[in-house]
């Protein structure tokens, strides 16, 4: 199968997020089953090409308005092809999506224009069997496709799957973008792209997608609740029939301490020791004494926002210091909470080391050092962090949400089964009683054992989640190529009698329908 990944960031080339993780693991991992995999991204400044694939290429906007950005290759890296769509007015900028001022205001007409050469790139460069679109920067793809495409013979029924990696991102605009960009007048309606009297585009592709995915089976559950859908719950709702939940896979070639270039000492589930010189060299880097070597030591490695739990942290940060920890903080965010960190590191010296930064050679040191790992988020789509602490050893402490719940089995001393501590209720006291928690087990050598093995031998490899991607495109080149056997069949059925036209659509509607367990 021939798989076109659409998406406005993706490592080795750009990232703000985690999804630029996932545009460049599950690619790899669908080339390792045998599919072929090219991935389309804007070219930012960063962003190196090889060659030009098309110097120019013609993109109709609003009215007479046409824009011709060059499509550039980015070579073949472990199998996938990278194309880069490459308009330097458009994406040769400071910033991704915006500067210091805040979200660049042509976000609609740069995101739009990538779509359409995305599309195009389909139809003269590398012909697509399905595209797999991610966020509200590509949702356009499956919008274009049932409707300003809706004609053309060569795309008009390539399928689409489309993935939200975090519901809280719209794509937001005034009435006034549909002109803008070229958009059809009709798309703006309640079961179109409307949204509360302006333009959504994450809707969009909510709506005119074949098939949805979310980053986590949890995650695709709390989407369609108003507590996490964030005004779009019911058009989730609505798709829930065609809404799956992949979990997020790790990449064991960077995240595995048995091969970790970047940390002090390699070590295994057959050999841990490498993990107390781990240990010293954290406490070395963060400026605190060896004397704590003993003491349970707690990471972080986050972006600093509500969203990730940190109002929690705040609010019980002393009562959590009384206990006998040591705690070290990785990141960087919301000033608030970096001043709460470098005020308890003043408060408590010796015992919170932190560093206001984004270092992944410092992350790969914190998962390898600490003992246990705290992430007590707010939601959390999917997740990254505490699959690497289980691979490291390094226990998590989470809230059951998102992929943090589909991730982490909390422990169960009787029969010695779980991985880590969770807490469910959104309050700083069920975090710090699952803290305390996890500190108790600690004292017992034997059961914390137990516990970091656990978790050694879980595998979330991008292998499950690639076979199970799989699975969803061919489910929804199905739903495509059925799309014309139905019609006819009803057609058929409507001159036999409408009653029978009901029970052929109905066997044609069975036949096609994904299996959300497989």
């Amino acid at each position: 199968m021939r798989i076109l990944f659409a998406a406005s960031e993706g490592l080795p080339f750009s990232k703000t997020g985690g999804l630029a993780d996932v545009v460049e693991a599950l690619p790899k991992a669908l080339v390792a089953q045998g599919h072929e995999v090219a991935v389309v991204l804007p070219r930012y400044r960063e962003t190196k090409a090889t060659a030009v694939v098309m110097p120019s290429l013609t993109i109709p906007m609003g009215g007479t308005r046409l824009r011709f950005p060059a499509i550039a290759d980015g070579t073949l890296l472990s199998g996938v092809r990278y194309y880069f769509v490459d308009d330097p007015a458009y994406f040769d900028r400071e910033g991704l999506y915006g500067g210091s001022t805040g979200d660049y205001p042509d976000n609609a007409e740069r995101y739009a224009e990538f779509c359409r050469a995305a599309i195009e790139i389909s139809k003269h460069v590398w012909p697509a069997d399905v595209f797999h679109c991610h966020d509200w920067q590509t949702a356009l793809v499956p919008v274009l496709l049932r409707t300003s495409y809706g004609d053309d013979p060569l795309v008009k029924d390539t399928p689409v799957v489309f993935s939200i990696h975090n519901m809280g991102y719209h794509g937001q605009f005034t009435k006034d973008v549909l002109e803008r960009v070229g958009l059809p007048q009709a798309l703006f309606q309640p079961s179109g792209i409307e949204f509360y009297g302006g333009v959504n585009l994450l809707k969009g592709g909510l709506v005119y997608a074949d098939y949805l995915t979310t980053v986590s089976r949890k995650y695709a559950e709390e989407i369609q609740t108003p507590e996490y859908g964030y005004g779009l719950d019911g058009v989730v709702r609505d798709r829930g029939d065609r809404l799956v939940g992949i979990l997020n896979g790790v990449d064991y070639a960077a995240w595995n301490p048995e091969k970790d270039k970047l940390i002090a000492a390699r070590y295994s589930a057959k050999d841990l020791s490498g993990k107390q010189v781990c240990k010293q060299e954290l406490l070395d880097l963060f400026g605190l004494s060896h004397d704590h070597l003993e003491r349970p030591l707690i990471g972080i490695v986050s972006r600093f926002a509500d969203q990730k739990g940190f109002d929690l942290i705040a609010e019980k940060a002393h009562e959590l210091m009384r206990e006998d920890l040591v705690l070290v903080v990785l990141g960087t965010g919301e000033r608030k909470y970096e001043d709460l960190f470098r005020a308890l590191a003043a408060a408590y010296p010796g015992r919170v080391g932190v560093k206001i930064a984004y270092d992944n050679a410092m992350a790969h040191k914190v998962e390898a050092g600490a003992d246990m790992f705290l992430m007590p988020s707010r939601y959390e789509p999917s997740g990254l962090n505490q699959m690497y602490s289980l691979k490291y050893g390094t226990v998590p402490i989470v809230r059951a949400t998102g992929g943090l719940d589909d991730s982490i089995e909390p422990f169960d001393v009787e029969h010695g089964t779980g991985t880590g501590f969770k807490f469910k209720e959104y309050s700083g006291d069920a975090l710090l009683y699952a803290v305390r928690q996890a500190l108790h087990h600690y004292m017992d050598e034997r059961i914390w054992k137990r516990i970091q093995l656990n978790g050694m031998t879980k595998d979330f490899s991008w292998k499950g989640p690639a076979a199970e991607y799989a699975k969803l495109y061919e489910a929804a080149r199905e739903v495509r190529g059925l799309g014309q056997v139905a019609q006819n069949a009803l057609q058929a059925g409507q001159a036999a009698g409408q009653g029978r036209a009901k029970e052929t659509k109905s066997q044609l509607r069975h036949l096609i329908e994904f299996d959300k367990e497989s």
